[in-house]
């Protein structure tokens, strides 16, 4: 007869403890789902991120039950995402900005079959220092020449066995790997992420860091245009509208013939230019 559990083992009750006591100590509770990611790239984030971001794997089952008993806005349905292989992060910078950071911390890993390349993998002319054997067949497939000499395996030249975007085939994976070629470039992105009760989805999160800055850009750009057009006085732009409004005072001076220091020059030549363009049609005058 099934009966209801009583004791649950020690680790999974310090698991459902942890994820009780986290939520509540820090603002932001972000999750990553593991389809495409490594344990190897979570490595690295652990020590990058002491002390600011902490990294929890829970089991889904333990994570639900004990989310679904926090009193915290948008944490029900933050746990319906938990499928698959899940990891939290708990901290205190904004989810926009954990993310930009995860982004920017990219590596390069080995390649498994039906990976895509990240860029044009180039394997360059060399001794392999790899014995000759069946592999001789691995890189004939993927089109790299290759001579054996003083009992290793030599590339002739280099080569390119696949461009960025194209699928690794298994067999390239593995000579790929006995090269210690890592052609995927990996980061880790978001899935979701819980802020003072506003859950925000993948998509929202995914911020394009340059295109804000260049729109910003074009922005401020626009503005200080429109004020000096305006006439608009600020900090920023005074320089240049004294400088607009001294050239138009000069143009002016100078088309209705006001003399200054600093026009009579110029009033003179346009008088001289003038009158001489008056006398030369004056001559080519010829009356009928």
């Amino acid at each position: 007869m099934h009966q209801n559990r009583t004791k649950y083992p020690k680790k999974k009750s310090q698991m459902y403890q942890q994820l009780q006591e986290l939520p509540k100590k820090y603002s932001v509770i972000a999750l990553i789902r593991m389809e495409k990611v490594r344990a190897s790239q979570l490595l690295p984030l652990r020590k990058k991120f002491k002390g600011q971001v902490e990294i929890v794997s829970i089991k889904n089952k333990v994570a639900k039950k004990a989310l679904e008993r926090l009193e915290i806005p948008g944490i029900k349905k933050m746990a319906e995402n938990l499928i698959g292989q899940c990891i939290f992060m708990f901290t205190n910078m904004t989810p926009f900005k954990l993310n930009i950071i995860l982004g920017k911390n990219k590596i390069m890993l080995p390649a498994r079959a039906g990976d895509q390349a990240s860029h044009d993998v180039l394997i360059k002319a060399k001794n392999t220092g790899i014995a000759p054997g069946p592999i001789l067949t691995d890189f004939k497939e993927a089109g790299i020449p290759t001579k054996i000499d003083q009992g290793t395996v030599w590339i002739m030249r280099d080569t390119v066995p696949v461009k960025k975007g194209e699928v690794i085939s298994e067999k390239l994976a593995t000579l790929l790997g006995k090269l210690d070629i890592k052609p995927v470039e990996a980061s880790i992105s978001l899935y979701s992420a819980l802020e003072e009760g506003h859950l925000f989805e993948k998509d929202e999160l995914a911020i394009d860091v340059e295109k804000y800055r260049n729109d910003f850009a074009q922005a401020h750009q626009q503005a200080v245009s429109l004020s000096i057009e305006s006439a608009y006085v600020n900090s920023e732009n005074i320089t240049q509208i004294l400088a607009k409004a001294a050239q138009n005072t000069r143009s002016l001076s100078i088309e209705v013939g006001y003399l200054t220091d600093e026009t009579k020059e110029l009033v003179l030549q346009k008088a001289n230019t003038q009158a001489s363009t008056l006398v030369r049609k004056t001559k080519d005058y010829k009356p009928t």
